[in-house]
């Protein structure tokens, strides 16, 4: 039986693929959930079993963009702690964190997802470590979210297991053992991981950071991760502390730490890489090691600027990443386009430190590349997965900006007309199609209220 189509013409066409190929008038074709076809003008008339016909005069259409680093459960407590370091921001909140249940990350994942999907998401991740004894299943509540959205989703399953009394920052009755972390990690991925070309769910090992988690845990988590075939990802040299942290230690900076312990490699990818030197960042180029840049939770903690031109320039894969939601209270990737673009033209490459092309490609190819699904995602061509989004670009918005890359990225948000994940409608007309969008925020809102009496009552 033939595979039903999906037909988008007379609109702007952004491939995002090695060429960044562009039409400025352009179709493509969707067959099943696969990309058949892009090119030149409108689609050819003669096409059978087309099940729909899509308009895009007045619209930009790229691929569907992908965030690297997310924290979902942060959902229930954005607003607070809004002047503080990222060691400071921890202290405050990890006490919070540590009263985190089921219903609660539930609820968060579906907040987060749903905003996520809305601005033009097509694939996500969330980085979860906070799992509380007795908390019940966190990583079910947080992948069955992702699926009920109807977005690709990558679970990086973290851990910590360095509390307080061992010098880390998390309470104590915040943090697994060593053992209990890497079996609840295998777990986990023997339970949801896909490897399939059109994977829905992929789970990456991911012990939390440096200064939450012991060097055992993240060589025995680098050791299951490679035995498992699957992803590697933490956080790392985010803030000058904790660059001193790591000295004082281990001796040494986070970038020779973490290649000491198994966690440089192509299967690897680290968050913020805010503080890295030339040496650092050779090492990362030399490995294949990939960063997830989250410039607007970088500037919320005052941690720095990403040295993201010269990481390009060396040839170190790079995506876009939102952060958690506590650390960046718009939970949306659209904005860290422009944000990724605005804040590394104060570095030291000034102007010409990223185009709006590249800042695409971050947040699309970019990430692509960092999950290890660059053959399957990130670009509009013939055979990839058809996650595509449509951009509204004909309002008074963006009426007088005559590129239209420009006009997504240096521009206000644009409103998604139509969001395509595996060749299912996701987002029509800005509205998300798959989830009540009103019946979330008020799950959020109680979520949210449940967790600070908690937290108020110790």
């Amino acid at each position: 039986m033939a595979a039903s189509r999906i037909v988008i013409e007379n609109c702007a066409i952004a491939t995002v693929d090695a060429d960044d190929t562009e039409y400025a008038s352009g179709h493509v074709v969707v067959a099943g959930n696969r990309i058949e076809s892009a090119g030149a003008g409108p689609a050819p008339g003669d096409l059978r079993d087309v099940v729909r016909r899509v308009d895009g005069t007045g619209h930009l259409l790229t691929p569907g963009l992908i965030n690297t680093h997310h924290h979902f459960y942060q959902w229930i407590t954005r607003g607070l702690a809004t002047d503080r370091n990222l060691f400071n921001w921890l202290v405050d909140l990890y006490p919070i964190w540590a009263r985190l249940d089921e219903p609660m990350v539930r609820a968060a994942a579906q907040g987060s997802l749903a905003m996520l999907a809305r601005g033009g998401v097509t694939t996500a991740m969330d980085h979860h470590y906070v799992y509380p004894r007795g908390a019940g299943d966190l990583s079910g509540a947080i992948i069955g979210a992702a699926a009920e959205t109807g977005v690709r989703f990558t679970l990086a399953r973290g851990s910590m297991d360095r509390g307080m009394s061992d010098g880390g920052l998390p309470p104590d009755f915040a943090v697994e053992t060593l053992d209990g972390a890497l079996a609840a990690t295998e777990k986990t991925i023997d339970t949801h991981h896909d490897t399939s070309f059109d994977a829905m769910t992929q789970i990456a090992v991911a012990p939390c950071s440096p200064f939450s988690v012991t060097t055992e845990l993240l060589r025995q988590g680098a050791e299951l991760a490679r035995r498992k075939g699957v992803r590697l990802h933490t956080h790392g040299s985010e803030t000058v502390e904790e660059e001193q942290f790591c000295k004082e230690l281990f001796g040494m900076g986070p970038t020779d730490y973490f290649e000491s312990t198994g966690w440089l490699g192509s299967d690897v990818w680290m968050a913020h890489c805010v503080h890295m030197n030339d040496s650092d960042i050779a090492a990362f180029a030399r490995t294949g090691t990939g960063v997830a840049h989250c410039p607007s939770s970088n500037a919320r903690l005052g941690a720095g600027i990403a040295r993201v031109p010269d990481m390009l320039a060396a040839g170190v894969p790079v995506g876009l990443g939102v952060d958690g939601t506590a650390s960046n209270e718009s939970g949306e990737l659209h904005t860290e386009l422009r944000n990724a673009l605005l804040i590394n033209r104060l570095g030291a490459h000034r102007e010409s430190a990223l185009t709006a092309r590249q800042a695409l490609r971050l947040g699309t190819y970019g990430g692509a590349q960092v999950l290890g699904r660059a053959d399957q995602i990130g670009s509009i061509e013939a055979g990839k997965l058809a996650d595509l989004v449509l951009w509204k670009l004909d309002t008074l918005a963006h009426a007088s900006i005559a590129d239209p890359v420009i006009a997504l990225v240096f521009g206000a948000a644009a409103p998604v007309t139509l969001s395509l994940v595996n060749g299912r409608t996701v987002v029509e007309d800005n509205h998300l199609t798959t989830v009540d969008e009103d019946a979330i925020a008020r799950s959020t809102r109680s979520e949210a209220r449940r967790l600070a009496r908690i937290a108020a009552e110790g």
